[in-house]
């Protein structure tokens, strides 16, 4: 077998490639190809674990489980994991390489990576009849081409035809796609196909003579014109989950603004989310978007976490300096007076640590400001090493009073990835028995909660994307505000396969898929081939 690629370039960051990605993921495995996404190089604070315990990119994931393929290493060989100011992590083929700053990554990683890619992509060749490659910011960023393993190099690696993708929603589309196909090299520009014109919220008839005009002034088709996709459910890019969750408030307060007759603010859902300077997996919160009577609030830099149900202290690529962060801002005050009033304290990962007694840094390994206090409302202590926890895991829910009685003894999926090992008190309660990790038999705890069980946290991602758990949790706040229970169907973590098939539909419609296929040089299959 010898895939066929395609690549979706952009004009800049945030144009919707991944999402994009992740639709033509789905459409070419609705239409019988099997199919596997790629990025050669990943710069991202979410990120994901393969079956084999390997750490990439959250996109790359999705984009896996829109294809209903497991994710590979293979599929992002490169992760960049910020984590200090100037420094990040370097994540290569799943495990940590080495903390670099970014004059170090380009001059001493780069020039050795471009065999590494190739190999990534001859590889998923072979086990795929399609790739679907994403590209990352920009193809023309002239400071940066030198030394680029992840725009025009991955295409001329795999060989592939290039869509040039802009966002239209941003203004001066037809400026940013001539200005970039200006910038790139003439064999680079003969790459590009086609032009995908993403997030319209118009007329397209009065966008028409715009098109003819981008086809005569460069001779590559506009192969679609994509409408701006509200609420389709599927993850982003980092900074464009965070800009959609800013924006989701300023909705629910105007929605607020207009209905008080009907919904006050005694019985809405208050949840809060601290914004830590290097938060991470923050996709943890999507669960918690557009449910009914719930609003999700992040809290940034100098904002008071106010009169609320929920404060929950997501994952963070440095637990310490995160958490002096949140005493630097007075949060850990804050925190320890609601926890008092009897509101819910969550801590996944980075910030179950934070809710501990105290974080052991012996070695500097998170930071090299020494140990450190916790908030005193878990009964763990961290260690900090040069050990990484990656894996998928399969555990049993352990936790027995309060609203937990009720799912005790459930099954719960997610992943670790962590620095540092939290130890339990002498005989404090685990949250979680983990009876699995990445496919291998395992008996270790995880996690721990308070007595009234309103206290709770886990190294555990994706905790909420249980559905059983996430329905207990919000009922019993539902209840507790008077509120009458929901079902799983309105449950937004159900809804995920409806979310990526509508998707598809929707890309689907909106682009000329008959010369998409010329231009990969597919045929497409009749059914039941």
């Amino acid at each position: 077998m010898t895939g066929k690629p395609i690549m979706l370039q952009g004009t800049s960051s945030n144009v919707g490639k991944s999402v994009l990605a992740a639709a033509l993921c789905r459409i070419f495995y609705q239409d019988g190809f099997q199919t596997a996404p790629f990025k050669a190089q990943n710069m991202a604070l979410n990120s994901a674990v393969t079956p084999d315990g390997g750490e990439i990119g959250r996109a790359q994931a999705v984009q896996a489980e829109a294809a209903c393929v497991k994710p590979t290493v293979e599929m992002n060989p490169v992760l960049i994991k910020p984590k200090q100011d100037m420094h990040a992590q370097i994540v290569v083929m799943g495990k940590p390489y080495a903390d670099m700053s970014a004059k170090d990554y380009r001059s001493k990683f780069l020039p050795g990576a471009h065999g590494l890619v190739l190999e990534c992509i001859n590889k998923l060749k072979q086990q795929y009849e399609v790739l679907v490659i994403e590209g990352a910011g920009s193809p023309a960023e002239v400071n940066l081409k030198s030394r680029d393993i992840v725009n025009m190099k991955t295409a001329e690696l795999a060989d592939s035809p290039v869509l040039l993708i802009a966002d239209i929603d941003r203004g001066g589309v037809f400026a940013s796609l001539v200005g970039t196909l200006e910038l790139l090299e003439p064999e680079e520009r003969l790459r590009v196909k086609g032009f995908i014109i993403n997030k319209f919220r118009g007329d397209i008839d009065l966008l028409k003579p715009g098109l003819d005009f981008l086809e005569q002034k460069t001779g590559i088709p506009v192969l679609g014109v994509i409408p701006y996709l509200h609420d389709h459910g599927i993850e982003e890019e980092d900074s464009v989950w965070l800009s959609e969750i800013k924006q989701l408030q300023a909705s629910n307060k105007a929605n607020r603004a207009g209905n008080k007759a009907k919904q006050t603010s005694e019985n809405v859902i208050k949840i809060a989310v601290t914004q830590l300077p290097r938060i991470s997996n923050f996709t943890d919160m999507m669960p918690f978007m557009r449910l009914p009577d719930t609003e999700l609030r992040f809290v940034n830099k100098g904002e008071c976490i106010g009169d609320v149900d929920v404060v929950i202290i997501p994952g963070t690529k440095n637990s310490i300096l995160d958490l002096l962060y949140l005493k630097e801002q007075r949060y850990d005050k804050e925190i320890i007076e609601l926890a008092a009033k009897g509101a819910r304290i969550v801590g996944i990962c980075g910030g179950y640590q934070m809710l501990g007694k105290e974080l052991l840094d012996p070695t500097g390994t998170e930071a090299d400001v020494g140990n450190q206090q916790g908030l005193g409302l878990l009964p763990i202590s961290t260690t900090y090493s040069a050990t990484k926890s990656t894996f998928q895991v399969e555990a049993k829910l352990m936790a027995t009073t309060g609203f937990w009685k009720d799912v005790s003894g459930q099954t719960v999926r997610g992943y670790e990835i962590h620095m540092g090992q939290s130890k339990l008190d002498a005989g404090a309660a685990p949250l979680l028995e983990i009876k699995a990790r990445s496919g291998q038999e395992t008996d270790v705890v995880d996690g721990a909660y308070s007595e009234n069980g309103k206290i709770f946290g886990t190294h555990v991602h994706g905790f909420f994307d249980n559905i059983t758990i996430l329905k207990a949790f919000i009922n019993d706040l539902r209840a507790e505000k008077g509120l009458s229970p929901i079902e799983e169907q309105q449950l937004g973590v159900y809804q995920k396969e409806q979310n990526y098939n509508r998707l598809a539909d929707a890309v689907r419609e909106s682009l000329d898929m008959e010369r998409l296929y010329e231009i990969i040089g597919l045929t497409k299959k009749t059914k039941g081939a």
